[in-house]
């Protein structure tokens, strides 16, 4: 169990909540206790007329206290009817006759106050008193209770809106909403990770451990003049192990360590985040030397406008503000180190990523080959595997794969074992579970016409065949009819992991990509809505080569890419420039669709016949492509024959994954025409 045990759900107002009750329930219980009451007044008149009353007090209008006489308590004694019984069976707990007529009868509701008088007074010529008592502790509560009930409310809701009791000194209570809610690793508290915990990213390791190095031994660096860096931002794609370095971090450094989100910052009342920022790097400098982590820093480091109103908040920016003053402002600042982690750098304020502040940003990559396979090596060790299981070709079945995808394939890949009763994980497990994850859950069930069926295969046949016949189109490894997931069918590729792209091999891939449809004009001669995510891909990558990689002669060696995304609402070049563009756009795309057309014409036999096996089989391998169109020159063909000795033709195997981008900048072109080349093709069912 770790230290950080969960906090008791006691609080004090507890306390005050249980005493006023209990107050409460000790009034009403003595209060009735020390009474007899009764209901009918006609008890009262009969001991009136038999001279069994010694007095009557009518206490504020309502109600009418009575005590007996000795001739009062013979009668409730002796007779057997109505509520004497009951006034009796009361009186004898009194110990002595004395205490008895002392005793105090109560007729709780009298009634009209007229009819009562004459009732006794005129009637029964028996004068009754008059008086008036205060009930206190009702008049009391009547007066608390509904700014109780308020006060109870806005507790709650102030409560809730504070995020209900959070870490970092009470942060969740009303009156500490200006408090950090910085989680401290200090004093032997840790994460229980080490840099031995994280595999690959040796760039970044060694960046990080210079840090805790001079954390450590700080004499080592200052003798000869040096100073540590007083800030390192961590940038890189999601599941690249940003936020474990910093785990590792907080593992290793013996000094005290502050974690939190930047999204820990952002409150609805105004002045708040400003407050948790001083209060934050006040507790560090107490602690210094100290380190202090921000986990997606982008929450309150999105670049400055000057439009307020329109696309800022002031109070995010009064809180990006003082932490900019905090990290190299006008007061000292020494011995508190600043590490921050986040995947949208582009979007920071150039405040914020000046030298002073951020000295070192420490780009986390996507993991190579070998430190993919370092990274499985950490994650299959609390696997049981078989002893025949090669990481080396796991490691080259995942490009593209993150720290995070590696995790999660090898528990995908446990978990299909032990679905299927194994008492070990097995390769075809791993190769079962990167089918999973990329493609989706297979669906063998779906209702498919044979109409439908023929296109489809027909359709994956085109992409094969082109795939084939290009020489720098990716190694198709398998095609498959099968529904998986939102697709009616894939062709699953192996791209080698590239630095750069030439314009050669972008123009084979978006050849490969039309070939589906190309496939279905030549042998049906119309064409489906099959082809969207085809469509979708070629016509992001030819506006990327057009308009951000230069790749086009008529528009030149012209970049309108923004990487700062800075002109989100205008376009950076002339209405002329956009048409020329749509124009050149639309000629490469057609030009390579009448390339894949003209590919199929001449290879029309050997396309249906790989669309009839691929009917009859429904998945197809790299070795029943090999039987139509004889050896792939252009294969690697080392590397080929390894595959192709793992694949157990009675399962689905291999691995399509995303192409490396053309340029190390570009990787944060998630949503730029051309920067991501999904290289699955799906076929998306109607929606």
């Amino acid at each position: 169990m770790s230290e950080d045990k969960k906090k008791s759900g006691f609080s004090v107002y507890w306390i005050y909540a249980l005493a006023g009750i209990a107050f409460i329930a000790i009034q009403l219980f003595y209060s009735a206790e020390s009474r007899i009451t009764i209901e009918r007044k006609q008890t009262l008149f009969e001991l009136v007329d038999s001279s069994g009353v010694e007095k009557i007090t009518i206490i504020n209008d309502q109600r009418a206290n009575f005590q007996l006489n000795g001739r009062g308590l013979e009668l409730v004694k002796t007779l057997k009817k109505g509520e004497f019984p009951k006034i009796w069976k009361q009186l004898k707990k009194e110990p002595s006759i004395d205490q008895q007529k002392k005793a105090e009868i109560v007729l709780e509701n009298i009634g009209d106050l007229g009819n009562f008088e004459n009732s006794i007074e005129k009637e029964r010529k028996f004068e009754c008193a008059r008086d008036t008592e205060t009930d206190y502790l009702g008049t009391i509560l009547a007066y608390l209770l509904p700014f109780g009930i308020i006060f109870l409310i806005w507790f709650f809701v102030m409560r809730r809106m504070t995020g209900g009791g959070g870490a970092g000194g009470g942060g969740g209570q009303i009156f500490n909403i200006g408090k950090s809610r910085a989680q401290l690793y200090d004093k032997g508290k840790s994460t229980n990770v080490t840099f031995k915990d994280v595999a690959g990213l040796e760039g970044a390791k060694e960046e990080i451990v210079e840090i805790v190095e001079f954390l450590k031994n700080p004499k080592k660096y200052t003798d000869i003049g040096a100073k540590i860096p007083k800030g390192a931002l961590l940038v890189g794609p999601p599941g690249t192990g940003k936020t474990l370095l910093a785990k590792a971090v907080a593992g290793e450094a013996k000094v005290p360590f502050f974690s939190l989100s930047g999204s820990d910052f952002v409150e609805m009342f105004v002045g708040v985040g400003a407050s948790r920022v001083r209060d934050l790097f006040r507790q560090a400098k107490e602690k210094a030397p100290s380190i202090i982590f921000i986990d997606e820093i982008d929450a309150i480091g999105r670049a400055r406008g000057k439009n307020n109103g329109f696309n800022s908040n002031d109070e995010r920016e009064n809180t990006l503000n003082q932490l900019l003053t905090e990290m190299d402002g006008f007061g000292t600042n020494s011995g508190v180190i600043i590490l921050a982690a986040t995947n949208r750098a582009d979007v920071l304020d150039s405040a914020l990523m000046r030298a002073g502040r951020f000295d070192r940003q420490i780009y986390v990559d996507m993991p190579d080959l070998n430190e993919r396979k370092e990274i499985f090596q950490v994650h299959l060790k609390p696997l049981k595997l078989e002893k025949s299981l090669d990481i080396d070709f796991l490691a080259k079945q995942t490009p593209g794969f993150s720290g995070a995808d590696i995790a999660n394939l090898c528990n995908e890949a446990a978990l299909i074992a032990a679905r299927k009763d194994k008492k070990k994980v097995s390769k075809q497990d791993f190769l079962d579970a990167v089918d999973r994850i990329v493609g989706g859950l297979e669906k063998k069930n779906k209702i498919i016409t044979k109409e439908e069926k023929k296109t489809i295969a027909v359709h994956e046949a085109g992409h094969a065949t082109i795939s084939w016949l290009l020489e720098y189109a990716n190694p198709l490894v398998k095609v498959t009819i099968v529904p998986r997931g939102q697709s009616l069918g894939a062709a699953w590729y192996l791209p080698e992991e590239r630095s750069i792209t030439t314009s050669d091999q972008l123009l084979d891939q978006m050849c490969s990509a039309l070939g589906g449809r190309a496939a279905e004009e030549l042998v049906f001669s119309k064409i489906s809505t099959g082809a969207l995510s085809d469509l979708e891909k070629v016509t992001k990558q030819a506006y990327a080569m057009v308009s951000i990689y230069g790749l086009n002669k008529r528009i030149g060696n012209v970049s309108f890419y923004d990487s700062q995304g800075r002109d989100a609402f205008t376009k950076p070049f002339s209405d002329d420039t956009a048409n020329v563009i749509d124009q050149e756009v639309s000629n490469l795309i057609e030009s390579q669709y009448q390339r894949a057309l003209k590919i199929l014409a001449d290879h029309r036999d050997k396309l249906e016949a790989l669309a009839d096996k691929l009917l009859i089989d429904e998945v197809i391998f790299k070795e029943n492509l090999e039987e139509i169109f004889g050896k792939r020159e252009w294969d690697n063909t080392e590397f080929v024959e390894e595959i192709e000795s793992s694949i157990e033709t009675t399962e689905p195997t291999a691995k399509p994954e995303e192409a490396n981008t053309d340029e190390p900048q570009i990787n944060n072109l998630k949503d730029t025409p051309g920067a991501s080349e999904l290289l699955i093709d799906e076929e998306p069912s109607e929606k």
